[in-house]
């Protein structure tokens, strides 16, 4: 296998030359890997195109930090144009094998990072403390506050929790595809994610001005 394109090059950025779209196929994600395993560049870069928006909004959620997604997500395209023929088209699709790859690099990025991750967990409460000093605070800035406390709160979940979570509601896959991605049983998967909303919810109640036991005298008191 040659050396691999330089990052800058992955996305194709030269206009191609204009096809009547009767003549070409567009090549499939099996086509192209093909084409990877002979050091072909261009199909590397259509790849790239396809699925790096996705893995790396799942990176970003995974690991929080964007600068720690990014190296996530250039490693795992590394590893595809090394090791193109991991993907085998007879265990499932392309994206599915890239995603859970990504998966599996958030994590251990996830796990080196541990340490730096406490000591910034404070960051959240301060950026809402000084909000709510300001009482003429305008929407655009509170919802970049809340947007910060979403992230923060994810960030102090523990790591499986924040896995299924960041899987299920942000990858878009079900608790089936969760439990195979992560290789725990489904009903581990089922109770991680109750346990992770409900621990998410409880830490941003006060910031969106709810009150989780609220429903719950309401519903002992008789009233609606």
């Amino acid at each position: 296998m040659a050396d691999p394109p330089t990052s800058s090059s992955w996305s194709r950025t030269e206009e191609e030359p204009t096809t009547a779209p009767q003549a070409r196929r567009r090549p499939t994600d099996a086509d192209l890997v093909e084409l990877v395993t002979q050091g072909d560049a261009q199909a590397f870069a259509e790849l790239f195109d396809r699925y790096s928006r996705p893995a790396y909004s799942l990176a970003r959620r995974l690991c929080v930090d964007p600068e720690i997604a990014e190296d996530v997500v250039q490693e795992a395209f590394l590893n595809l144009w090394r090791r193109p023929q991991g993907f085998r088209a007879d265990r499932g699709s392309f994206s599915t094998w890239l995603l859970t790859l990504v998966h599996h690099r958030a994590v251990d990025a996830v796990r080196r990072e541990s340490a730096v991750r406490r000591r910034t967990a404070a960051e959240g409460d301060a950026v809402a403390e000084e909000a709510a000093a300001g009482p003429d605070v305008d929407q655009e800035a509170m919802g970049r506050v809340i947007g910060g406390q979403v992230q923060e709160a994810l960030r102090r979940l523990p790591d499986e929790q924040r896995q299924v979570i960041a899987l299920a509601y942000y990858g878009g896959y079900t608790q089936g595809e969760v439990a195979a991605m992560t290789g725990v049983p489904l009903g581990t998967v089922k109770s991680r994610t109750f346990a992770g909303v409900r621990r998410l919810r409880g830490m941003l109640s006060s910031l969106l001005g709810t009150d989780d036991d609220a429903p719950r005298r309401n519903r002992k008191g008789g009233r609606t």
